[in-house]
């Protein structure tokens, strides 16, 4: 197992590599640049381009792109990030308040994802083509193709307008104490628009994991020795089909994190989603070359995790 997780984390480096500099080129190829997206063209006409080229040449920006890609590498590797092209706070100090906020909700979404997503997968799964098994079938396709911002919006509208159950934006209530029951509070709406979507695809690998694993020979020979369903439900059947349903989970991930940046616009929390789009806006590339290694990084340790939990959920797999 330890040289298996060296291997992987050996492999990651050249992975993450060929992201950073996938990320580099995509992000310079756009139009515009930082000293452009501050101003506007009334202010720039007046200043001058002498003025606008003076400004490039202090941020760095008219060496050649692989020499600033080089540059970047360089300082990424000393734990250096860069400072920010828009308020020049250090990119490491941004992403820090952010990073956790999102965590705060991908872990949050995560669990309410697979805490609704399996059992109902299993009963669904138990009960195949039974009413049960088409009403969740219905709302899987539903939760899955009704936009993120749009069910979001819906739910503000719903549970803070007209029920005032819960607030509709931010993360805790302004001058007072942060207490759990309130930062909770502030919590639960976004964390319910990204579970409900990322628990439907999960519902669905379960289901199908399950059908295949209670029609295998074993499943049969538990039955004819008298042992209980639920037994050979959770001790033969779903350890058996847990292999493709980590995987998804894991595979999820990306995809969480592109919901968390469109989410966290709708309702206001404030974690990397918003840093990115305001990042985005403003061409701050130290602060988006930042973002995007974070989550890069996340992605290859869910994918790492996942293989390591494979040998947990079934001991056949075996690391040498």
């Amino acid at each position: 197992m330890a040289q298996f997780l060296l291997r992987r984390l050996l492999i990651s480096i050249p992975v993450l590599l060929g992201i950073t500099v996938a990320m580099y080129v995509i992000i310079n190829l756009a139009p515009g640049d930082p000293v452009t997206a501050l101003m506007n063209p009334e202010q720039m006409a007046n200043l001058g381009p002498e003025w606008v080229e003076q400004q490039r040449e202090s941020l760095g920006l008219n060496d050649p792109a692989p020499i600033r890609y080089l540059k970047w590498l360089r300082e990424t590797a000393t734990g250096n990030l860069g400072y920010s092209f828009v308020d020049r706070l250090p990119v490491t100090e941004k992403i820090g308040e952010r990073i956790w906020p999102t965590l705060q909700l991908m872990l949050v979404v995560l669990v309410i994802a697979v805490v609704v997503g399996v059992p109902l997968g299993i009963v669904s799964a138990l009960k195949q083509y039974s009413f049960f098994d088409y009403l969740l079938t219905v709302l899987g396709f539903l939760t899955v193709s009704i936009p993120s911002f749009f069910l979001g919006l819906v739910m503000i509208y719903v549970f803070s307008l007209k029920l005032d159950w819960l607030p509709a934006n931010g993360m805790y209530t302004v001058g007072q104490p942060r207490t759990f029951t309130d930062s909770l509070s502030y919590l639960i709406l976004p964390a319910t628009v990204l579970g409900l979507a990322q628990a439907a695809p999960i519902i669905r690998y379960t289901r199908a994991s399950m059908l295949e694993t209670i029609r295998q020979d074993y499943v049969t020979v538990a039955r004819s020795k008298g042992l209980s369903e639920t037994r050979i439900v959770t001790g033969h059947s779903l350890r058996n089909a847990l292999i493709p349903i980590i995987t998804i989970i894991a595979l999820n991930v990306p995809s969480l994190l592109g919901g968390t940046v469109i989410i966290e616009q709708v309702f206001g929390w404030p974690g990397m989603g918003s840093l990115a789009i305001a990042s985005v806006l403003g061409r701050d590339y130290n602060v988006l070359m930042g973002i995007n290694l974070v989550i890069a990084i996340m992605i290859l340790l869910s994918n790492l995790l996942a293989d390591t939990i494979y040998a947990l959920a079934d001991p056949r797999i075996k690391y040498a």
